[in-house]
């Protein structure tokens, strides 16, 4: 009897042991040898696709910034335990504006080490702000700075000495900046990523490849571990971080481009979290008591390569939006989005909900023959692309067919990779295109600036004089009330006027989150900092 109980023991313990040892993941590194993550100290998430880039003044995606956004930070960022993410001290301790907001200095904190045990210095700041505005940099984010004095013409070329730029150090750790024109705001860009500090020397010693995980250095609660690419990004507690460790020890980001497979991996217990669901399952996956929506500040838009015949005219363009019933497509996703034709979502000052061109077939069609065609058949055929993605795939087949049926337009649609969609965005984007913006501050300058001639990131081709001078205005005006008449008008001239871009909804985010994850980051800005994350 003895003996059986001892037996039953053993292979009680032996049972537990598998089934612990099964929970646990096994990965194998860039060098070809193989690493145990412990279960209960790793958060297991999806990502769509390779990051394009880690260089964080290069990078424009939401995938390279979740991971930029954990292994770094900045001067300021989001207290993210709270609903109204205020903004919170982080490299900086504190900053102060002088009475018109055309001032503000910055205290740095003092007892801040790179990852290489470098101390952080507010020269690190300068370097990082002169980079991002070279023009050798080619940063798409650099119109991010240019309310400081002389950053545009830095970055423009105009101007050669970047000591001429209004910002300047009294000591090493007390920033100074100067703006060109009071900016109530500025601090909240200096959350984004593109402003983050950077080691120059560490980017000259590595050239190309100073951002791989063997080289990189960074200050954030996260160090990046390993980076397998096109599979896996691996982040590991940074336990030199001078704020509040991290209470997961592993965050493993697994590549998977198929959202319905990334479904399948989180129903085996092999991923934590998918931050985007794909709508088809929805009406299933409603019901998973881990289904998790949050409203985002975020629009989904189509774009037009304004050079590009015969959409260089503005008449044919405003046929086009008027065509495409916004109200059908949110009815096809059912994820809770809603239909948008201004450009500001709701949620932010300046959204007015009575901006924008109506679905109207009558008036398209009378705007088709205004712009010197018989009909809609009579186009040449429109090419639309969009990246990989079933909802976007989704969505460009309802554009088609709305088209096709409502205008007799021929539709081709192409889709490629985001690594590759973003390189064809930034050489020859299609006539029109998908993309889509999440704030990186919630301001309505943040998407207004957006489309604004000297931004990076607007790809349509699309300049206006006039819009930029309203932008500019309204990102100094420290009366609301005189904000939102600005970008009223300004609104009016990009989506009713001239309409470079179609914007179709205000997107929702609809999470799926493991009931075994504690104080998971979804906000509005879709800002996901895991060092609040902690695993049951």
């Amino acid at each position: 009897m003895k003996i059986l109980l001892l037996f039953m023991v053993l292979v009680s313990l032996l049972f537990t042991a598998c089934t612990k040892r099964s929970k646990d993941t096994k990965i194998e590194l860039e060098n070809g040898e193989e690493m145990i993550l412990p279960y209960k100290e790793t958060l297991r998430i999806h990502i769509v696709s390779e990051p394009p880039s880690l260089d964080w003044h290069k990078a424009t995606d939401t995938t390279s910034s979740l991971i930029t956004g954990n292994t770094h930070e900045g001067l300021v960022s989001y207290d993210i335990t709270k609903e109204e993410m205020p903004l919170r001290p982080a490299l900086a301790e504190s900053w102060e504006p002088n009475k018109d907001s055309t001032q503000w200095v910055f205290k740095l904190r003092k007892d801040v080490k790179w990852t290489d045990g470098v101390a952080f210095k507010g020269q690190h700041v300068l370097d990082a702000w002169m980079r991002l505005l070279s023009p050798d940099t080619a940063s798409e984010y650099a119109y991010f700075l240019f309310a400081i004095k002389n950053a545009r013409a830095f970055n423009e070329g105009k101007e050669t000495d970047f000591s001429k730029v209004g910002v300047s150090l009294k000591d090493d750790y007390t920033l100074v900046v100067n703006l060109a024109r009071p900016m109530s705001f500025f601090p909240s860009l200096l959350t984004h990523s593109s402003t983050f500090p950077v080691r120059l020397d560490v980017v000259e010693k590595h050239g190309d490849q100073w951002t791989e995980a063997k080289n990189i250095v960074t200050l954030g609660a996260f160090t990046l571990k390993e980076w397998k690419h096109d599979e896996l990004v691996l982040l590991e507690r940074n336990e030199n971080y001078y704020g509040k460790k991290p209470s997961v020890k592993y965050v493993l980001a697994r590549m998977v481009e198929k959202y319905s497979t990334a479904v399948r991996l989180f129903d085996s217990g092999k991923l934590d979290s998918v931050h985007e669901v794909p709508s088809k399952d929805l009406r299933k996956l409603r019901k998973k008591p881990e289904f998790t929506p949050i409203q985002n500040l975020l629009i989904y838009y189509y774009g037009f390569n304004v050079d590009k015949p015969p959409y260089n005219n503005k008449i044919l363009r405003r046929a086009i939006s008027h065509a495409i019933d916004r109200d059908e497509i949110v009815k096809l996703l059912d994820g809770g989005q809603t239909a948008l034709r201004s450009w500001i979502p709701k949620g932010l000052l300046g959204h007015d909900a009575s901006i924008g061109l109506r679905f109207d077939l009558e008036k398209s069609k009378a705007l088709i023959k205004q712009a010197g065609f018989e009909d809609g058949s009579k186009l040449p055929p429109l090419v639309i692309g969009f990246n990989t993605n079933e909802d976007h795939q989704r969505i460009a087949e309802n554009v088609q067919s709305q088209l096709s049926r409502n205008l007799g337009m021929k539709v081709e649609l192409r889709n490629e990779e985001w690594k590759v969609y973003l390189n064809t965005l930034k050489s020859d984007p299609y006539p029109v295109f998908r993309l889509g913006w999440i704030a990186d501050y919630p301001d309505p300058d943040n998407f207004m600036n957006l489309m604004t001639s000297y931004s990076e990131n607007n790809r349509t081709g699309w300049g206006n004089q006039e819009f930029d001078k309203l932008i500019e205005a309204a990102a100094s005006e420290l009366d609301e009330s005189k904000r939102i008449e600005l970008y009223k008008k300004a609104q009016k001239l990009l989506v009713e006027d001239e309409v470079p871009a179609m914007p179709i909804y205000r997107g929702v985010r609809n999470h799926l989150i493991a009931k075994r994850i504690k104080d998971y980051p979804i906000n509005p800005l879709g800002y996901y900092r895991f060092w609040e994350v902690k695993l049951k």
